[in-house]
């Protein structure tokens, strides 16, 4: 297997302490903090690039979707924490990002990208998303190559996906759903019910 598999799904997401950069301010976090809520971890290549603040921007200006339902969004790239600040305090107009709502994290060392399995051959951190329950395990993970932007409708579905079924054991959720659309029940009746119903 490489670096780029999806090797821990369903495995207790790796711990990390590190300094990340909170409205402006260098702070220790760890990833154990989080336990009883909902996180999304994503990696990007670099800080000052062109995709990466579209998608850091992106999920900032849609955090209270994610803070309202129990999730804190942290993000990773392998810069320090001072590249981080001096981003934050550029405009988004001049290729910053500007303030953001959710702390960005400082893997100078690249350990943390390591435990994760997205460090790339050229020293970077390829774009991975993992989101964790409240227990700690991870129950989804995407890895793509950096040209690529991700999709932030599509983290929160999955989320709110992983949020029903854990509310409701007994049921699954089928391809495209959405809060709202029917689930199966996962069994062979209740699965029936549901493809007669549509």
């Amino acid at each position: 297997m490489t670096h780029i598999d999806c090797l821990r799904v369903g495995q207790e997401a790796p711990d990390f302490s590190a300094t990340a950069v909170v409205d402006q301010e260098f702070k220790e976090i760890k990833l154990s903090q989080y336990k009883g809520k909902y996180v999304v971890l994503f990696f990007y290549p670099l800080d000052f690039t062109f995709v990466c603040p579209t998608e850091i921007t992106a999920f900032s200006d849609r955090y209270s979707d994610f803070s309202n339902k129990n999730t804190e969004i942290l993000g990773v790239s392998v810069d320090s924490k001072y590249s981080h600040l001096a981003w934050i305090q550029t405009p988004r107009n001049e290729g910053g990002i500007g303030d953001i709502n959710y702390p960005l994290v400082a893997d100078l060392k690249r350990e943390i990208c390591t435990s994760y399995n997205v460090l790339n051959e050229d020293g970077e951190a390829d774009r991975g998303l993992f989101i964790i329950n409240p227990k700690g395990i991870i129950m989804h993970c995407t890895i793509n190559k950096a040209p690529v932007g991700r999709n932030v409708d599509e983290t929160l579905r999955v989320l709110q996906a992983y949020q029903y079924v854990e509310a409701n054991p007994d049921e699954v959720c089928p391809a495209n759903w959405t809060p709202g659309d029917k689930t199966m029940l996962e069994d062979p009746k209740g699965s029936k019910e549901y493809f007669s119903s549509i």
